[in-house]
């Protein structure tokens, strides 16, 4: 195995495209190590992308933020700015595994990682996220949820590599939202996650809204008829009951020792019920 450490995005680009085996990069490097670990993968060339200056930076961009792909969960919970303006991307980041592991682990890893049950990402799928790629013919924008194709499996190219990741400027009386199930209390995947953004006009009438579900389905799910059962209201029990039965209605989850397909399915429906009245409490400026 060959391990390389670029300072630019574009030599990290052409290692990537110039190898002819199997190659991985290394950010966080807390599921990356364990593939190492246990088998599951035997790369020929790794790359680490930490010591790109452009990767390791948040910066406030068009009123919003730029967080580059090595940046760790625990500093984003450490920027302010940041963590006022979305606050329920930030608290999803920061459930992912112990306070050690988010020392080092990335938000982008677990975009890349691909598994269903990522904490991050339908947090950032609420929150309208879009991510640059960059590879040998150039840079592209995908949105948060177009990167997961099925567990495991991403949509990117070959050469490709995830640069940064895009939070939009939020409107006024504007919330968003994650919540989880797990059997434990902490330190667990996903059995159920549920992440909602939303946006009140001056009278309190929802004008948009974004519901996503996680580990319910191949890939984290961006959900239009429960975003759509908020949207012209004022967010009140009746569209809160239609948003659950939307979400539930969604998902199409397996069976397997952490929890049955009915129970996801119910679950589903239920927390995506709380996340949006939590992120209703946070465009109100009550939470």
């Amino acid at each position: 195995m060959r391990y390389e450490a670029p300072d630019t995005t574009e030599a990290a680009v052409q290692l990537l495209a110039a190898e002819t085996g199997l190659a991985r990069v290394l950010a966080g490097g807390t599921d990356l190590l364990v593939q190492l670990r246990s088998g599951m993968v035997d790369p020929d060339l790794v790359v680490d992308i930490k010591r790109i200056e452009v990767m390791r930076q948040i910066s406030e961009e068009d009123g919003g933020f730029r967080i580059g792909a090595a940046v760790s969960s625990a500093e984003l919970g450490e920027h302010a700015a940041l963590s006022a303006a979305w606050p329920g991307v930030v608290e999803a980041a920061e459930l992912i595994g112990s306070t050690q592991i988010q020392g080092r682990c990335t938000m982008v890893g677990n975009l890349c990682n691909a598994s269903p049950a990522a904490d991050s990402v339908p947090a950032m799928v609420a929150a309208a996220a879009m991510v640059t790629l960059v590879g040998p013919d150039g840079r592209r924008e995908l949105p948060a949820e177009a990167v997961a194709e099925a567990p495991g499996k991403t949509s990117l190219q070959k050469g490709e590599l995830v640069e940064s990741v895009f939070l939009p400027k939020r409107p006024p009386r504007s919330g968003d939202a994650y919540l989880r199930f797990i059997p434990r209390t902490e330190m667990d995947i996903a059995v159920v996650g549920a992440g909602v953004s939303l946006t009140l006009d001056e009278q309190g009438t929802c004008q948009t809204a974004r519901v996503s579900l996680g580990a319910v389905a191949p890939r984290v799910l961006l959900v239009e008829d429960s975003a759509n059962c908020l949207i012209g209201t004022k967010v009140g029990a009746a569209a809160l009951e239609a948003l659950a039965a939307a979400a539930s209605a969604a998902c199409s989850p397996i069976d397997d020792k952490r929890g049955t397909v009915e129970f996801r399915i119910k679950v589903a429906g239920v927390l995506a019920r709380r996340a949006a009245e939590k992120a209703l409490e946070r465009a109100k400026g009550t939470a």
